[in-house]
This record gives structure tokens, C-alpha cells and sequence, in this order.
């Protein structure tokens, strides 16, 4: 697997991930509507036309799943046990249809798990990027990585 053992992570690492995803409409209103979204902000052109963004914006949610799911195959594919949570997400500048994200991963802490010999904890630091350069989502993810295997 792609995937980094906990052993492999050290505080300050960077990650700028290879992988970059254009986001179309398609992405937007399947996710919205799979989601049961139904803010006009992402579904009605019309409604959204007449905002301060003029247009639609992309679903936050799928804006911060996109953004982890781009750094699985540099980070964790594999090696991963569980995410354990999120905290400080924000998104400075909405997404719209036709943005190109890339992603910058941080390690931000590692430490062993107190109740898991096989596995420790590492906290990531993400951020996304339009093609603008201009951060459109931040979030801090723990996640429970496995050791390598003796």
C-alpha cells in the first residue's frame, strides 16, 4: 500500500500532493442532493445568481471530503485504522464549478496510542487550494495509523 506507517511521520513533514481535481457541476449537485442539501446556494442557479457570489457555490461538506480524500494515496492508503475527527475546519473562499483544488498536508503532532500497542495517533494539518492559489478550505484531522508490522 501507498500508505505511511506512524513510525513515518514527523512533525513538520510536508506533503504537497501530486493529485488535483477540477470540481464540476455534476460533483456539486450529486453531492448535495445525496446528502439532502437542498440550500439553493448549490442547487438553483436562479437564486444563487442573486447573491453576493453571483453564481453557485460548491457544498462545504464536499469541498472538506474532497480536500482529505486527496492526500489518502500520499498519507494514509492502507495504513490507516480510523479518522477520529476534524476540528478547526473553516473555508475562507467558496468553490465554484470548474475550480481546480490541490491540497498541502502538515503533520502537525504524532504520539503513540495509549490504548493501541500497534497504532499512534497523528494529527494533519490540510489546506486547499484553488487555481488561484487562494486557500478555499483548512482543517486539522487525527487519524489512528498503524505501526509497521515487526
Amino acid at each position: 500500500m501507498a500508505g505511511l506507517y506512524f513510525e513515518e511521520f514527523a512533525i513538520g513533514r510536508t506533503f504537497d500532493h501530486p493529485w488535483t481535481r477540477t470540481v464540476t457541476e455534476m460533483d456539486n449537485v450529486l453531492f448535495s442532493s445525496l446528502t439532502m442539501n437542498v440550500q439553493p446556494l448549490h442547487l438553483d442557479e436562479e437564486f444563487a445568481s442573486k447573491t453576493e457570489f453571483g453564481q453557485r457555490i460548491v457544498n462545504s461538506l464536499f469541498t472538506l471530503g474532497l480536500m482529505i480524500g486527496i492526500t489518502v494515496n500520499d498519507t494514509t492508503l492502507g495504513t490507516t485504522v480510523a479518522n477520529l475527527g476534524m476540528t478547526d475546519v473553516r473555508f475562507p473562499k467558496p468553490v465554484f464549478h470548474g475550480d481546480t483544488l490541490r491540497v498541502q498536508t502538515k503533520v502537525v503532532s504524532v504520539r503513540e496510542s495509549k490504548s493501541r500497542p500497534d497504532a499512534g495517533i497523528v494529527e494533519f494539518g490540510h489546506t486547499a487550494f484553488n487555481q488561484r492559489g487562494e486557500i478555499v478550505a483548512q482543517c486539522t484531522r487525527q487519524a489512528l495509523m498503524r505501526k509497521r508490522p515487526q
